[in-house]
Protein backbone atom coordinates (compact mmCIF):
# COMPACT_ATOMS: atom_id res chain seq x y z
CA UNK A 1 0.00 0.00 0.00
CA UNK A 2 3.28 2.10 0.58
CA UNK A 3 2.89 2.86 -3.29
CA UNK A 4 -0.67 3.96 -3.13
CA UNK A 5 -0.89 7.46 -4.68
CA UNK A 6 -4.80 9.25 -2.92
CA UNK A 7 -3.93 12.54 -3.17
CA UNK A 8 -6.97 14.87 -0.80
CA UNK A 9 -9.14 17.98 -2.57
CA UNK A 10 -7.32 20.04 -0.04
CA UNK A 11 -3.55 19.10 -1.44
CA UNK A 12 -4.57 19.55 -5.11
CA UNK A 13 -6.68 22.71 -4.70
CA UNK A 14 -3.46 24.01 -2.95
CA UNK A 15 -1.11 23.58 -5.77
CA UNK A 16 -4.29 24.78 -8.24
CA UNK A 17 -5.39 21.86 -9.79
CA UNK A 18 -8.58 20.06 -10.20
CA UNK A 19 -8.76 16.27 -10.67
CA UNK A 20 -10.57 14.70 -13.60
CA UNK A 21 -12.87 12.34 -11.09
CA UNK A 22 -13.60 12.66 -7.00
CA UNK A 23 -13.82 9.44 -5.38
CA UNK A 24 -16.13 9.33 -2.65
CA UNK A 25 -15.50 6.67 -0.88
CA UNK A 26 -18.22 6.52 1.84
CA UNK A 27 -18.93 5.58 5.24
CA UNK A 28 -17.98 1.62 4.75
CA UNK A 29 -15.47 2.46 2.53
CA UNK A 30 -13.88 4.66 5.04
CA UNK A 31 -14.56 2.32 8.16
CA UNK A 32 -15.94 -0.75 7.71
CA UNK A 33 -12.27 -3.36 7.03
CA UNK A 34 -14.15 -5.88 4.47
CA UNK A 35 -14.85 -2.60 2.87
CA UNK A 36 -11.49 -1.13 2.53
CA UNK A 37 -10.01 -3.84 1.08
CA UNK A 38 -12.53 -2.77 -1.94
CA UNK A 39 -11.19 1.13 -1.40
CA UNK A 40 -7.55 0.21 -1.93
CA UNK A 41 -8.52 -2.18 -4.42
CA UNK A 42 -10.20 0.32 -6.77
CA UNK A 43 -7.73 3.15 -5.89
CA UNK A 44 -4.84 0.69 -7.28
CA UNK A 45 -6.71 0.55 -10.64
CA UNK A 46 -7.17 4.32 -10.90
CA UNK A 47 -3.56 4.63 -10.43
CA UNK A 48 -2.39 1.96 -12.48
CA UNK A 49 -4.67 2.96 -15.80
CA UNK A 50 -4.03 6.81 -15.04
CA UNK A 51 -7.10 8.18 -13.98
CA UNK A 52 -6.39 11.63 -12.36
CA UNK A 53 -8.78 11.54 -8.92
CA UNK A 54 -8.74 13.00 -6.00
CA UNK A 55 -10.70 12.11 -2.51
CA UNK A 56 -11.91 14.33 0.04
CA UNK A 57 -10.69 12.73 3.13
CA UNK A 58 -11.58 14.05 6.29
CA UNK A 59 -13.75 16.47 4.80
CA UNK A 60 -16.03 13.73 3.65
CA UNK A 61 -18.98 12.62 5.69
CA UNK A 62 -21.96 10.19 5.55
CA UNK A 63 -24.06 10.87 2.83
CA UNK A 64 -27.19 10.62 5.09
CA UNK A 65 -28.60 7.77 3.17
CA UNK A 66 -29.32 5.88 6.58
CA UNK A 67 -30.84 8.71 8.18
CA UNK A 68 -33.05 9.18 5.35
CA UNK A 69 -34.12 5.42 4.87
CA UNK A 70 -34.60 5.23 9.03
CA UNK A 71 -36.64 8.69 8.97
CA UNK A 72 -34.59 11.20 10.27
CA UNK A 73 -35.28 13.77 7.43
CA UNK A 74 -34.07 16.55 9.60
CA UNK A 75 -30.39 14.51 9.85
CA UNK A 76 -30.01 13.45 6.41
CA UNK A 77 -30.90 17.21 5.20
CA UNK A 78 -27.81 18.92 7.67
CA UNK A 79 -25.26 16.17 6.36
CA UNK A 80 -26.41 16.61 2.68
CA UNK A 81 -26.30 20.34 2.93
CA UNK A 82 -22.54 20.20 4.75
CA UNK A 83 -21.53 17.34 1.92
CA UNK A 84 -22.79 20.00 -1.00
CA UNK A 85 -21.27 23.38 0.40
CA UNK A 86 -18.10 21.19 0.62
CA UNK A 87 -18.48 19.85 -2.87
CA UNK A 88 -19.73 22.70 -4.39
CA UNK A 89 -16.36 24.76 -2.57
CA UNK A 90 -14.36 22.79 -4.40
CA UNK A 91 -16.07 23.18 -7.88
CA UNK A 92 -16.96 19.28 -8.12
CA UNK A 93 -18.09 18.32 -11.06
CA UNK A 94 -17.99 14.24 -11.63
CA UNK A 95 -17.85 11.84 -9.35
CA UNK A 96 -17.09 8.00 -8.76
CA UNK A 97 -18.47 5.58 -5.89
CA UNK A 98 -18.29 1.97 -5.00
CA UNK A 99 -21.22 2.60 -2.67
CA UNK A 100 -24.78 2.08 -4.88
CA UNK A 101 -26.27 4.40 -1.85
CA UNK A 102 -23.95 7.05 -2.13
CA UNK A 103 -24.15 6.73 -5.72
CA UNK A 104 -28.42 6.55 -5.47
CA UNK A 105 -28.26 9.21 -2.61
CA UNK A 106 -26.08 12.09 -4.55
CA UNK A 107 -27.04 11.44 -7.71
CA UNK A 108 -30.62 11.64 -7.36
CA UNK A 109 -31.39 13.46 -4.02
CA UNK A 110 -28.86 15.50 -3.86
CA UNK A 111 -30.12 18.30 -6.90
CA UNK A 112 -32.99 19.09 -4.77
CA UNK A 113 -30.67 20.46 -2.23
CA UNK A 114 -28.68 22.55 -4.91
CA UNK A 115 -25.76 19.57 -5.05
CA UNK A 116 -25.91 18.51 -8.98
CA UNK A 117 -22.72 16.14 -10.01
CA UNK A 118 -21.87 13.67 -12.88
CA UNK A 119 -22.26 10.62 -10.28
CA UNK A 120 -20.80 6.80 -11.87
CA UNK A 121 -20.73 3.59 -9.91
CA UNK A 122 -17.48 1.98 -9.94
CA UNK A 123 -18.91 -0.53 -12.20
CA UNK A 124 -19.53 1.56 -14.64
CA UNK A 125 -16.08 3.19 -14.86
CA UNK A 126 -14.39 0.13 -14.77
CA UNK A 127 -16.67 -0.48 -17.45
CA UNK A 128 -15.56 2.50 -19.55
CA UNK A 129 -11.84 1.89 -18.72
CA UNK A 130 -12.00 -1.70 -20.16
CA UNK A 131 -14.12 -0.26 -23.45
CA UNK A 132 -11.22 2.31 -24.37
CA UNK A 133 -8.39 0.03 -23.64
CA UNK A 134 -7.11 0.91 -20.29
CA UNK A 135 -7.55 -1.86 -18.47
CA UNK A 136 -6.41 -4.87 -20.11
CA UNK A 137 -6.59 -7.84 -18.85
CA UNK A 138 -4.30 -11.04 -18.34
CA UNK A 139 -5.05 -14.18 -20.93
CA UNK A 140 -6.57 -17.22 -18.83
CA UNK A 141 -7.02 -15.51 -15.43
CA UNK A 142 -7.39 -16.71 -12.15
CA UNK A 143 -11.37 -16.97 -12.46
CA UNK A 144 -10.85 -18.64 -16.16
CA UNK A 145 -13.67 -20.83 -16.63
CA UNK A 146 -14.72 -20.72 -12.76
CA UNK A 147 -18.40 -20.26 -12.15
CA UNK A 148 -19.47 -16.57 -10.94
CA UNK A 149 -22.68 -15.84 -9.56
CA UNK A 150 -23.51 -12.11 -9.67
CA UNK A 151 -25.74 -9.97 -6.68
CA UNK A 152 -27.89 -7.09 -8.09
CA UNK A 153 -28.06 -4.69 -5.31
CA UNK A 154 -30.93 -3.04 -4.77
CA UNK A 155 -29.75 0.73 -5.63
CA UNK A 156 -27.49 -0.78 -8.93
CA UNK A 157 -30.09 -2.56 -9.87
CA UNK A 158 -33.95 -1.77 -9.51
CA UNK A 159 -33.90 2.13 -8.24
CA UNK A 160 -30.99 3.25 -10.91
CA UNK A 161 -31.73 0.22 -13.46
CA UNK A 162 -28.35 -0.09 -13.75
CA UNK A 163 -28.14 -4.30 -14.42
CA UNK A 164 -25.43 -4.45 -17.96
CA UNK A 165 -22.59 -2.79 -16.77
CA UNK A 166 -21.08 -5.21 -14.03
CA UNK A 167 -22.11 -7.95 -15.77
CA UNK A 168 -20.06 -6.83 -18.86
CA UNK A 169 -17.25 -6.20 -16.50
CA UNK A 170 -17.70 -9.46 -15.12
CA UNK A 171 -17.40 -10.89 -18.85
CA UNK A 172 -13.61 -9.82 -19.22
CA UNK A 173 -12.70 -12.39 -16.83
CA UNK A 174 -12.88 -15.10 -18.97
CA UNK A 175 -15.43 -16.83 -16.25
CA UNK A 176 -18.79 -18.58 -16.22
CA UNK A 177 -21.40 -16.36 -15.23
CA UNK A 178 -24.43 -18.23 -13.80
CA UNK A 179 -27.39 -15.96 -12.80
CA UNK A 180 -29.52 -16.93 -9.59
CA UNK A 181 -32.87 -17.44 -9.71
CA UNK A 182 -33.34 -14.25 -8.78
CA UNK A 183 -31.56 -11.68 -10.68
CA UNK A 184 -31.91 -8.22 -12.41
CA UNK A 185 -35.12 -6.62 -11.96
CA UNK A 186 -36.24 -9.68 -9.86
CA UNK A 187 -33.27 -9.59 -7.78
CA UNK A 188 -33.72 -10.16 -4.52
CA UNK A 189 -32.40 -7.59 -1.67
CA UNK A 190 -29.55 -8.93 0.42
CA UNK A 191 -31.52 -7.83 3.54
CA UNK A 192 -29.24 -4.56 4.47
CA UNK A 193 -30.83 -1.83 2.05
CA UNK A 194 -33.30 0.68 3.48
CA UNK A 195 -31.86 1.37 7.09
CA UNK A 196 -32.30 -2.78 7.46
CA UNK A 197 -28.20 -2.72 8.13
CA UNK A 198 -28.59 -0.68 11.83
CA UNK A 199 -31.68 -2.54 13.03
CA UNK A 200 -32.70 -5.47 14.20
CA UNK A 201 -34.14 -8.04 12.46
CA UNK A 202 -38.35 -8.74 11.94
CA UNK A 203 -39.74 -11.57 13.21
CA UNK A 204 -40.02 -14.46 10.96
CA UNK A 205 -38.16 -17.72 10.66
CA UNK A 206 -35.43 -16.90 7.98
CA UNK A 207 -33.15 -14.34 7.87
CA UNK A 208 -32.65 -12.51 4.28
CA UNK A 209 -29.34 -12.76 3.52
CA UNK A 210 -29.37 -16.46 4.40
CA UNK A 211 -32.77 -16.86 1.50
CA UNK A 212 -30.08 -15.00 -0.96
CA UNK A 213 -27.09 -17.20 0.38
CA UNK A 214 -28.78 -20.35 -0.41
CA UNK A 215 -29.81 -18.96 -3.87
CA UNK A 216 -26.20 -18.39 -4.65
CA UNK A 217 -25.10 -21.51 -3.60
CA UNK A 218 -27.66 -23.23 -5.81
CA UNK A 219 -25.85 -22.04 -8.74
CA UNK A 220 -22.85 -23.96 -8.02
CA UNK A 221 -20.66 -20.47 -8.30
CA UNK A 222 -17.25 -20.92 -6.49
CA UNK A 223 -17.53 -16.80 -6.56
CA UNK A 224 -20.10 -14.54 -5.39
CA UNK A 225 -19.62 -11.14 -7.15
CA UNK A 226 -21.03 -8.08 -5.43
CA UNK A 227 -21.02 -4.45 -5.89
CA UNK A 228 -21.85 -2.74 -2.91
CA UNK A 229 -20.47 -2.81 0.46
CA UNK A 230 -24.00 -3.70 2.60
CA UNK A 231 -24.51 -6.97 0.20
CA UNK A 232 -20.80 -7.76 0.68
CA UNK A 233 -21.03 -8.33 4.35
CA UNK A 234 -24.98 -9.67 4.25
CA UNK A 235 -23.79 -11.96 1.66
CA UNK A 236 -20.14 -13.04 3.15
CA UNK A 237 -22.32 -13.89 6.47
CA UNK A 238 -24.95 -15.86 4.50
CA UNK A 239 -22.49 -18.09 3.38
CA UNK A 240 -20.89 -18.73 6.44
CA UNK A 241 -23.90 -19.53 8.34
CA UNK A 242 -24.44 -22.03 5.42
CA UNK A 243 -20.54 -23.21 6.19
CA UNK A 244 -19.62 -22.64 3.17
CA UNK A 245 -17.22 -19.68 3.31
CA UNK A 246 -14.03 -22.19 2.51
CA UNK A 247 -15.23 -23.16 -0.92
CA UNK A 248 -17.19 -20.18 -2.04
CA UNK A 249 -15.58 -16.93 -1.89
CA UNK A 250 -17.61 -13.09 -2.39
CA UNK A 251 -15.83 -10.55 -3.67
CA UNK A 252 -16.10 -6.81 -5.29
CA UNK A 253 -15.72 -6.21 -9.07
CA UNK A 254 -13.00 -4.28 -8.20
CA UNK A 255 -11.23 -6.73 -6.74
CA UNK A 256 -11.53 -9.25 -9.46
CA UNK A 257 -10.59 -7.02 -11.94
CA UNK A 258 -7.31 -5.76 -9.95
CA UNK A 259 -6.49 -9.57 -9.35
CA UNK A 260 -6.90 -10.18 -13.32
CA UNK A 261 -5.20 -6.83 -14.37
CA UNK A 262 -2.11 -7.05 -17.00
CA UNK A 263 1.25 -5.10 -15.43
Amino acid sequence: MSNLRIPTMAEMAAEGREPEILFWVGCAGSFDSRAQKVTVAFCKILNAVGVDFAILGNEESCTGDPARRAGNEFLFQMQALQNIEVLNMYNVKKMVTACPHCFNTIKNEYPVLGGNYEVVHHTQLLQELINEGRIKMKEGGEFKGKRITYHDSCYMGRVNGVYEAPREVLQTLDADLVEMKRCKSNGLCCGAGGAQMWKEDEPGNKRINIERAEEALETGAKVVAANCPFCLTMMGDGIKAKDKQEEVMVYDLAELILNNMEG
